[in-house]
């Protein structure tokens, strides 16, 4: 039996990869955050002291960059070499290091076998910026999951401060429009909605609220 794969793209905040680890722990599938990969490799370069925007320093740095995914009770944890930084890559610095660094085309196809050899291998939902128009653009099911630039600040800033790191609520904000505007104009693999995917807004949407819509989108799909 071939496996499925499920491509959510959108931009940052958007629940992406909250609503996605729902999700393949409801369908019984992996999970791939490709975000975090991106994050992972960003977080290399500013260890590593790197220009994160100089495409040729960064390409001439990632022969020293291990990461990969592993998965404990299906909940995948990101790997540089031994040390786990699932949460380490999660600050605004690192956020801002992934940006930077995906808009790289040497990075890009850094981490694109990794990508396609695990969704080859396995079922699973995939979620970033470039999954259903780029590194699965033969995923059965492709949603583009979206909300209001401020509804995604809010949403931010609250998980920051759980993890307990307080950011202004304004300095969020600009880091949203940022990202946004550097995702949807890189020259390589921008982030936009493929022609073939459904487009979910969630701004007025409660987790569940948006859970749900998600998965009857892919029951559909899927059935």
């Amino acid at each position: 039996m071939s496996v499925f794969n499920i491509a959510v793209d959108g931009p940052a905040g958007a629940g992406k990869s909250s609503l996605s680890k729902r999700v393949a722990a409801a369908l019984g599938c992996i999970y791939v955050d490709t975000g975090a990969l991106y994050r992972a490799v960003g977080l290399y370069m500013l260890r590593a002291g790197i220009d994160t925007k100089d495409a040729d320093a960064v390409a001439s740095a990632l022969d020293g960059v291990r990461v990969s995914l592993r998965y404990a009770d299906g909940v995948q944890r990101v790997f540089l070499g031994e040390e786990d930084v699932s949460d380490a890559i999660r600050t605004p610095d690192a956020s801002m290091a992934a940006s930077d660094v995906s808009a790289h085309p040497q990075v890009r196809d850094f981490l694109f076998s990794l990508q396609r050899d695990i969704a080859a291998e396995n079922n699973c939902i995939m979620d970033g910026r470039d999954i259903g128009t780029v590194v699965l653009p033969d995923a059965n099911v492709k949603v583009y999951l979206t909300a209001s630039a401020e509804t995604r600040a809010e949403r931010r800033y609250k998980e920051l401060l759980e993890k307990g790191m307080p950011t202004p609520f304004e300095d969020v904000l600009a880091d949203i429009i940022q990202r946004d505007y550097n995702d949807s104009h890189r020259a390589v693999a921008p982030l936009r909605q493929a022609d073939d995917a459904v487009l979910l807004d969630t701004s007025d949407l409660d987790f569940d609220a948006a859970l749900a819509a998600l998965m009857q989108i892919i029951k559909e799909r899927i059935a």
